[in-house]
């Protein structure tokens, strides 16, 4: 099926997390980046029942003449880590994602998953503050704590002599903890003068299959099992467009606590999974612009099309955002984000350009 965008050059008015501004749609949004990714790892000498298989994909919305763009350079820690994670991810083209980012690593000792979704909050253009470098940062750090910890209790071999139990590396790390010490992480971060995201943050064990989640702000997930979901995250948000978010104020600037949250105001989750399931984590760029049962639908659309699991999990999330594009550029239809801005009293047509990010996960369980 063949998916068209819709373009024109009618100005609209759009609300960028509680800021209004003025802005065009009359440019397509980046094609989506995509490359496939599995946490399957025969190196693990411990037996784990549980696989996941991951796809990747995210579309930049049209640049806009307020866009604030100072990116990390190419030669920095964070420069490099991010070029590294889209250069996995993508296939002949490369790009950046707004300002949103994510990640997807492989667990210590390949005990599970983690992976989460950020947004960096665009108000902060008005202080001539590039929004994409606070999510990126905190991407980066979620990413690098994520790797020496376990998806559970640190396991040991029964088989081994107690000296070797008791070389055991690493601690137990859960999507919480990991959302606390990555904004630690920020807050440390030099090159990041200022700046706020949303945050979703989860962990899959590959030993148990347990699920474990922490979201702050609009970004979130859900999961799908037997073409129903069985859990959706529900958005933290202040007032409406003002999602829950960390904040990092710059050194000449009184803090506040106005939109300013701390990582304990975090949405936790845990359940545990079973074969079959799909985990979807996405930015608002998704959540204002598609309904659920479309996600579904879509979802089992691409897993009647056969494919490994892999290529499934990929296909879904490209297939995803490529809808999420048409969704956003409708003038009469009805979605998401035009909904709630009706709940509230407020006359807005259609979808909300926005950037989008999508991470998907299928889980399999060894017989």
């Amino acid at each position: 099926m063949t998916l068209g965008l819709w373009s024109s050059p009618v100005p609209r008015l759009l609300t960028h997390k509680g800021i209004c501004l003025s802005a065009s749609v009359s440019q397509r949004a980046n094609r989506p980046i995509t490359r496939t990714y599995s946490s399957a790892s025969p190196a693990s000498p411990l037996s784990r029942p549980y696989q996941f298989h991951f796809g990747a994909s995210w579309a930049a919305k049209p640049p806009e003449k307020s866009r604030i763009h100072v990116p990390f350079p190419p030669d920095s820690t964070v420069g490099r880590w991010r070029d590294k994670m889209l250069g996995k991810w993508k296939n002949t083209t490369s790009g950046d994602a707004g300002e949103d980012f994510f990640f997807v690593t492989e667990m210590q000792n390949s005990s599970g998953v983690s992976f989460g979704v950020a947004d960096g909050v665009g108000g902060w253009v008005d202080s001539g503050v590039d929004p994409s470098l606070f999510a990126q940062t905190l991407m980066y750090h979620a990413h690098r704590y994520s790797r020496h910890g376990w998806a559970g209790e640190p396991e040991i071999d029964p088989t081994q002599e107690y000296e070797e139990r008791e070389r055991v590396e690493g601690w137990e790390l859960t999507p919480y903890k990991c959302l606390e010490c990555a904004y630690h992480g920020v807050l440390r971060e030099r090159l990041v003068n200022a700046g706020s995201s949303t945050a979703c943050l989860i962990s899959l064990n590959a030993s148990s299959g347990v699920l474990r989640a922490a979201n702050l702000g609009d970004s979130g997930f859900l999961i799908i099992r037997s073409s129903s979901v069985i859990y959706r995250q529900p958005p933290q948000t202040h007032f409406f467009n003002c999602p829950y978010q960390l904040t990092k104020f710059p050194p000449d600037m009184v803090p506040s606590s106005h939109f300013a949250d701390r990582p304990n105001r975090a949405a936790q989750y845990e359940t545990k999974l079973r074969d079959g399931d799909i985990i979807i984590a996405f930015t608002d760029g998704l959540s204002d612009n598609v309904f659920t049962p479309d996600i579904v639908a879509i979802c089992s659309l691409v897993a009647r099309s056969g494919g490994s699991e892999d290529v499934q999990a990929q296909m879904m999330a490209n297939r995803i955002i490529e809808y999420a594009q048409v969704c956003m550029r409708e003038r009469k239809k009805m979605t998401p984000f035009s909904r709630e801005a009706l709940r509230e009293g407020l006359y807005y047509r259609g979808g909300k350009i926005d950037d989008v990010t999508v991470v998907t996960a299928i889980v399999r369980e060894a017989v």
